[in-house]
Formats: C-alpha cells, structure tokens, sequence
C-alpha cells in the first residue's frame, strides 16, 4: 500500500471502507454491463439505500451512467477501475494472498479476482478477463499456442483485448471436440481468439473421444496430423480444470469406465488424464490432442477456473508445469490454503 493510503489508514480508517466499498460497486457494474440497483445490491450483499446514494455518487463523478434499463459503467469508470487495480489487490489484500499461495504451491504465480463464484457468477468473467490480459502480456511473436475448450475459456476468449497484431502466432486446439455444445468447443474458442489476436490459426475437427485403432487412423491423416504436430510444440498452453466426476458425464464415459476411473480416486481431469489427490495420473483415455509431455515443456502454462468446488481438482494438477500460472477467484484461493494445510 502506498504511503499516502497508509496514512489515510491511521487518520481516517473509514476511508478505506468507502473506498473498498465503491470499487466493488463500480467493478460489478462493469461486470454485468447493464445492471439494475436492487441485483446490485443483491450480489454484493448490500441495502438498496446504501448502494442507491454510493450509485450516485459514481454517477455525479462520470464514472457511470443511469438509464431506465439500468446502470452501466463509462469509459472513464473503466480507466477508474484499470488504474486502480493493483492498489486495491493491496488494499483488499489480495497481493498478500497471491504471494502466499504461490509459495504453497510452489507454482510461477497466482493471480486472484475479488469475490467468491459460488456466491456471484459474474466473478467468472473477472477471471476470464485477467486470465486473458496475462496471456496478452507473456505472449511472444511466433509461438504456438494451445487452448482447451469449456466455459471458463469461453469467458477467457471473451475477455480478450488487444490491440497490437500478432501475424505470426498460430493458435491451436489443445484437444478435440468434448460435448455437443459449439460455442465452448475449443474449435471455435481458437478461431475466435485468433480473430481478436489477427493471428494463424489451426483446427482439429474431430471428436475428444475415439477408440484406439481410429484414433490411430485419424491421427495420421495430413490435416490433423500438421495441427497434432503444432500442439506438440506449444509455447504457452491455456487450460480449464474440469473435475473427474463431472467430466465423466460431460465425456459421455461408459458406466463401466467411469466407475473405474472414480474407484481409482480420481479427483481431476486435463488433457484426457485423470488425476488423484496426490497428482498422480489414475487413468488416461484415448483421447486426440495435446499430451501430458508437451505440457510439461510448455514455457508457460495457464490454469484458469473460478469455484471453489475445483480446488481439490486443481490441486491434483498443479504440478504439471513448474512454470503454472493460476487465475481463479479470491474465494477459491483461500480454499486451496486450507486444503493444502489439512494435507
């Protein structure tokens, strides 16, 4: 914390609290885009007075606006918040948090988003969004990129923005396709991210999930086989973390495999492994991607999730990569301090 804010502390504490207090006003208005005052007050647990008087506050600063369908914030409001950022991590103690856990895990770097998801869905995008302008700021001209699919990446594709061009960047596919649902397969996470990035991109129009000798097959078809060959190359992998028993049923596992694979402990899934409580890999599918070696040659690796029902599977993963980076909620990275204490 700055010396100015220190001061400001010991002279007037309440400042402080009004400060905290507006900050997470203004960043949930951000968040939503267009919210109304009583779901305001709603998520961030406070009275429609309290949040009626600071909202106009905000809005006789210019750092929001007030329409009938709503508030929304300004980009003034957005600077506001950009600038601030850091300063409240400190104020709020993030900062603190974040160099803690990092020690704990023994990972590169935690980075963590005010908030608890269980409690307030919109922490989500906060994720996504801090997830994606770390990624923007380690990436380098001419590596290869891999990216799963899932929400939480759809909500990191999201989040991106930038404004430089990166031509010779070619963004691929971690895995194949998992589920019925489009929007978060990472075919189109990778084409809408290379979009934003003005970058190459590849595709691997396939299913996760194969039988042995098709996978065999497919694997060495020319089109596949030159995005199989890239993701094996990967600078920077970017993944979810997906808990065994749900990605069981969003794998559409047999109930014979599924069985198997929760009576051998399985807590965690990336990249078609499944992993125990003490990291280590329990059972592999036979799956079309990236695998687990690539990963762990990666220079940089991203692991992003939001809830503190995927710690335990986190932290069965969290040793792939020495270089790990975490983004996750606030919420979630208090869990995991307990969770490696009770260890």
């Amino acid at each position: 914390m700055n010396n100015l804010l220190k001061m400001q502390q010991k002279l007037i504490p309440q400042v402080l609290d009004m400060m905290t207090k507006r900050y997470s006003i203004l960043r949930e208005v951000y968040l939503n885009e267009t919210i109304g005052r009583r779901s305001l007050a709603n998520v961030l647990g406070l009275s429609e007075r309290v949040v009626r008087s600071e909202t106009e506050v905000l809005r006789e600063q210019g750092l929001i606006n007030v329409e009938t369908s709503g508030m929304n914030i300004t980009e003034e409001g957005i600077e506001l918040l950009e600038g601030l950022k850091d300063t409240m991590n400190e104020v709020m103690g993030l900062s603190t948090l974040e160099e803690r856990l990092t020690q704990l895990l023994g990972i590169k770097k935690v980075i963590l988003v005010p908030g608890d998801y269980e409690k307030n869905k919109s922490v989500l995008i906060d994720v996504g969004r801090s997830a994606a302008s770390h990624f923007t700021h380690i990436l380098h001209d001419h590596d290869i990129v891999s990216i799963t699919g899932g929400t939480t990446m759809a909500e990191f594709s999201k989040g991106l923005k930038n404004d430089k061009k990166f031509e010779n960047v070619i963004i691929a596919p971690a895995r194949g396709s998992v589920g019925v649902n489009v929007e978060i397969q990472s075919n189109n996470i990778v084409a809408d991210i290379s979009k934003k990035l003005h970058s190459q991109y590849a595709l691997l129009n396939l299913p996760d999930k194969l039988g042995k000798e098709s996978m065999m097959m497919l694997a060495q078809e020319p089109e596949i086989k030159k995005t199989l060959d890239l993701v094996s190359k990967s600078d920077i992998v970017v993944f979810g973390v997906g808990r065994a028993d749900e990605m069981i049923v969003r794998r559409n596992l047999s109930p014979e495999v599924s069985q198997e694979i929760l009576d051998k402990g399985a807590v965690g899934e990336s990249f078609g492994y499944y992993f125990n409580k003490e990291g280590e890999i329990v059972y592999r599918l036979n799956t079309i991607g990236i695998d687990l070696e690539s990963v762990q040659q990666a220079r940089e690796v991203i692991a992003v999730f939001a809830g503190a029902k995927k710690v335990e599977a986190f932290l069965a993963i969290s040793k792939i990569n020495k270089n790990l980076v975490l983004v996750t909620d606030e919420h979630s990275g208090k869990k995991l301090i307990e969770l490696i204490k009770n260890q």
